[in-house]
């Protein structure tokens, strides 16, 4: 998350400085306006940290060139200067871009993380391996900074929670709480698995989707392009001389005359509503709206269900292992599972019924009503026995193998429909050109020159 500096004055003339972070600059600007009248300051200015840009030289030695995080361009020169380097030249950084990292690049991070820690390597010295390998920019600018906080003394949790823009909020808050738990590397073990999974759903995800929207996307066109340039040009000649047309071929024309006359409103109503559709699912209300129905989809809405508590199962585990109160535990599962409308029924009916009813774990849960039959099941065996922890990764392991097996089924079954659709255009089109092909003009009328040559003989 982005660090601003707020520059101030006391009542007294003494110059304050504080720290915050935040979303932009608006919303840093904001909070320094309210820590202004809270503690009764004049606020001076709200400075962004950025990206500086130098040239410096020590001597004779060759010129150095780098770049270096700062507030002002004074710091840098200053710092720059106690280091003993002559200051060629400073420039802010004009455009900061740091996409963010391929998720497989993170994925590969935790792992090897976790598979380090096991061997007893100090995790200061995990970083500075990494920081030297990983190629990603932005990641290995995340974990340098990452490292030198955490040298600093600064405190785990906070130091990674600044970096949930390059890791994801819930990758953040794991690694967070992983260096302040006595169980460090089954924590990063976890996370690592959950990222895995994730990775792998979205994979499975798209082969389940966007591949046969591709092709009915590509189907669609092609009859479009058919039906509007390509069938007009062989049929359209039969209508110019009169010739009585077929019914199939009549309305093939009727229809490319209809999306000829018409291509810029079709246009305009297929696009524009698609954008808005795409922009409003990408706020949060659209998000919300498609994870509640989205469930209700046949064949892929249970799948999703299921994998939704799956990821919520493992995460409790991990977390439930590593943190010790069952509510943040609760509530950091549900931001995890990656469906808004789970996550609002869990904090806003499961969590109040614990909390201000006293319910127990099971009853809360089914109460939320996003949770599977067989899941507040084996949640209530585990409630009585005391096994909560260890039923939670047992019915994540359940719903991870289950899930495979129906994904592969639900691939098979949309590329069967997609299939299906496929067959049946191509066999209308095969029909409207067989009919085509078989129209044939009118003969002259051969009685009426018949009369008309035998009255010229007389």
């Amino acid at each position: 998350m982005p660090e601003f500096r707020i520059d101030g004055v006391s009542p007294a003339g003494k110059a304050l400085q504080a720290f915050v972070e935040a979303d932009n600059f608006r919303a840093a600007r904001a909070k320094a306006k309210l820590m202004a009248t809270q503690r009764k300051f004049k606020l001076l200015q709200v400075l962004p940290r950025s990206t500086f840009r130098y040239k410096v030289q020590r001597g004779n030695e060759r010129p150095l060139t780098g770049e270096q995080k700062a507030f002002t361009k004074a710091e840098v020169q200053e710092a720059l200067s106690k280091m003993g380097y002559r200051v060629v030249r400073i420039n802010k950084k004009l455009l900061d871009l740091k996409p963010k990292p391929p998720a497989t690049a993170i994925v590969s991070f935790v792992r090897v993380s976790a598979d380090l820690i096991r061997q007893k390597l100090p995790f200061n010295e995990i970083l500075q391996l990494l920081v030297n390998d990983i190629e990603n920019p932005t990641l290995r600018d995340a974990l340098r900074e990452i490292n030198t906080e955490l040298k600093q003394g600064r405190d785990s949790e906070r130091v990674f929670v600044k970096q949930e823009n390059v890791f994801g909020k819930f990758t953040a808050h794991m690694l967070g709480l992983a260096s302040k738990s006595g169980n460090m590397a089954e924590i990063y073990d976890s996370t690592a698995k959950f990222l895995e999974r994730q990775v792998q759903f979205k994979k499975d995800l798209k082969s389940a989707l966007i591949m046969p929207i591709v092709t009915l996307i590509a189907l669609f066109a092609a009859v479009v392009y058919y039906v509007a340039v390509i069938f007009p040009s062989m049929a359209g000649i039969f209508k110019k001389f009169g010739i009585d047309l077929p019914p199939m071929t009549k309305a093939t024309l009727q229809m490319s005359d209809f999306l000829t006359e018409n291509i810029l409103i079709l246009l305009a109503i297929t696009i524009i509503p698609t954008i808005f559709g795409v922009r409003f699912l990408a706020t949060e209300r659209g998000r919300f709206i498609l994870d509640k129905y989205i469930w209700s989809v046949p064949v892929l809405g249970p799948l999703l269900q299921k994998m939704s508590i799956e990821i919520f199962c493992r995460v409790f585990y991990a977390l439930y292992s590593g943190a010790g109160e069952n509510i943040d535990v609760i509530k950091l599962s549900a931001e995890a599972c990656g469906n808004k409308y789970m996550e609002h029924r869990i904090k806003t009916v499961a969590i109040p019924l614990m909390v201000d009813r006293g319910a127990g774990l099971t009853e809360a849960f089914e109460a939320s009503g996003v949770f599977t039959k067989t899941a507040i099941s084996r949640f209530h065996s585990g409630a009585e026995t005391g096994t909560v922890k260890n039923t939670a990764v047992q019915l994540a392991d359940y719903y991870e193998k289950e899930a495979g097996y129906k994904m592969r089924a639900a691939i098979d079954y949309i590329q069967l429909w997609i299939t299906l659709v496929i067959m049946i255009v191509l066999t209308l089109l095969t029909l409207v050109s067989s009919e085509t092909a078989l129209i044939r003009p009118k003969a002259p009328n051969v009685g009426f020159m018949n009369i008309h040559s035998l009255f010229n003989l007389f």
